[in-house]
């Protein structure tokens, strides 16, 4: 059985605040256990009926799939969104790391979103960023200016397991999914191990606590008495069918806590009610937009047709706060990310060395389909290597021998495929035992896990009105598995236990 040692205090990041957090004094109760394979099967059963219930209970779910309607009508075929049953052990160092993190890569992004040549200079994009761009210099041609920044990111990484150090694998700055939900699965393993810690030998209170939810709301309130319309409304920029509309219902619950109201409209609804006033002001469905949350519109999917197009540029056009702006979009695409490893190009937008330093430590290898030693060992060692390409959503990377079968096919056919694809260093997490619900059935499966870590900034014009870490999402999804959604079906929702 795997065991852990505790010590007898440590701190844990909450929110971007350190709190102290009581563990276990050494001898004085059962090591911890997190052989969760190990569990007596009737206390695991046990555990696993308790989690349904609380999951129930709690709306932790999202729609099922196999019912029609379970995206379009909220109520409609409800299912428990699938977690892990028990948390993942997680150093607490790399935890506070991760923690520091998150205002500084805030910070970058926002620094990045102003320098419009460095964002035009990613001239080598696949279709769909090119549209990205295209909007972008149409708001360059105007001197379109975002006084009002709202930011709400997400830097995912994984723990490598030979080095133990904590490397990034991606910076998401639109659709930052499962705040609400993140939340719900960190109460739910609190709450289990209020009830059967003494028997596994595990403290509730190791959990970090979660506030990625009432941060994210807290934003939206700010960002909204920022644009100063008393009448305005914030609007959720949705896809046509979502089966994880409830992690969104969470946060429009804006009303309940600042009688704020929230509408939900697709693009092409947005296309289709949208009007821009001469002042700048975007009605839609007659109603002012102060702030506009996208949830969609970050895959080429969310485009079938000009309709959608014509809405994205409706909307950039407004003076409506965009969360994310063009710019803030851009800044979080692979491209950007690849530059941004490059030597002395952190230094262009940030000046304190310290926070340079901690940036680049977290860095992963990242190489341009330009390097002709790096695609020749990646062909030769495609075990090594992971192929992203510039869209976000499960189930896109290409991984193990399909790298090196598509990095020859585009050899072949003399494609460009640095348009459309970088390369990434494999990074390979410890495997640990863990125990997956999904459907109401339980799974003994080995896993690893990713850590993301969520980052609220809003800015009016030269004031930083707020630069937190703000909650966390941790994904676990079995070792076999190379990609990571949730919603896709890849993963499960899970938290962290500090060691």
């Amino acid at each position: 059985m795997a065991q852990t040692s505790l010590p007898s205090s440590g701190l844990a990041a909450k929110c971007g605040k350190v709190e102290e957090v009581k563990t276990q004094e050494e001898g004085s109760a059962r090591k911890p256990m997190f052989d969760y394979h190990g569990i007596d099967q009737d206390i695991l059963q046990e555990i696993a009926y308790d989690a349904l219930v609380w999951s129930s209970l709690h709306g932790l779910v999202v729609g099922d799939k196999s019912v029609q309607r379970s995206g379009k009508v909220p109520g409609v075929g409800l299912v428990h969104a699938p977690f892990a049953l028990l948390p993942v052990p997680f150093p607490e160092r790399q935890w506070r790391q991760a923690c520091e993190l998150a205002p500084i890569f805030s910070e970058l992004v926002d620094r990045v979103s102003l320098d419009g040549k460095f964002l035009q200079e990613t001239k080598k994009a696949d279709a769909f960023t090119s549209r990205l761009l295209d909007i972008h210099s149409k708001m360059l041609e105007i001197n379109k200016k975002e006084e009002i920044r709202l930011g709400l990111h997400r830097s995912d990484y994984m723990l490598d397991e030979q080095t133990k150090l904590l490397l990034q694998i991606e910076l998401n700055t639109i659709s930052s999914s499962f705040p609400g939900l993140s939340c719900l699965v960190t109460e739910l393993h609190r709450s289990l191990l209020n009830h059967y810690g003494e028997v596994l030998g595990l403290d509730p209170k190791s959990i970090p606590g979660n506030t990625a939810l009432s941060h994210f709301v807290d934003a939206f309130a700010k960002a909204w008495t920022e644009h100063n319309n008393p009448r305005a409304v914030v609007m959720f920029v949705v896809q046509a069918e979502e089966r994880n509309m409830y992690d969104q219902h969470w946060i429009s619950a804006l009303y309940n806590t600042h009688s704020i109201t929230t509408i939900r409209k697709t693009m092409a609804e947005i296309d289709t009610e949208g009007e821009l006033l001469p002042d700048g002001t975007l009605l839609v469905g007659g109603k002012a937009i102060a702030v506009i949350y996208f949830r969609a519109g970050y895959t080429p999917n969310d485009y079938p047709s000009e309709s959608e197009w014509k809405a994205r540029l409706l909307m950039e056009q407004s003076s409506a706060i965009k969360c994310p702006s063009i710019s803030y979009h851009l800044a979080g695409t692979k491209k950007i990310q690849q530059e941004l490893a490059k030597p002395d190009v952190l230094e262009r937008f940030l000046d304190n060395k310290e926070d340079i330093a901690k940036l680049r430590k977290c860095f992963a290898g990242l190489w341009s389909l330009d390097d002709s030693e790096i695609i020749k060992k990646a062909i030769e060692i495609p075990e090594l290597f992971v192929m992203k390409p510039q869209r976000e959503g499960g189930g896109n990377n290409i991984y193990g021998f399909d790298v090196r079968e598509t990095l020859l096919r585009l050899q072949k056919e003399g494609t460009d495929g640095s348009a459309a694809y970088i390369l990434m260093q494999r990074i390979f997490p410890s495997v640990f035992p863990t125990v997956l619900m999904r459907d109401g059935i339980c799974h003994k499966d080995q896993a690893i896990s990713e850590l993301g870590i969520y980052g609220a900034y809003l800015r009016n014009k030269n004031k930083v009105i707020m630069n937190d870490q703000c909650g966390y999402l941790l994904r676990t999804k079995v070792s076999s598995s190379d990609e990571g959604g949730v919603v896709a079906g890849f993963a499960v929702l899970d938290s962290i236990y500090l060691t």
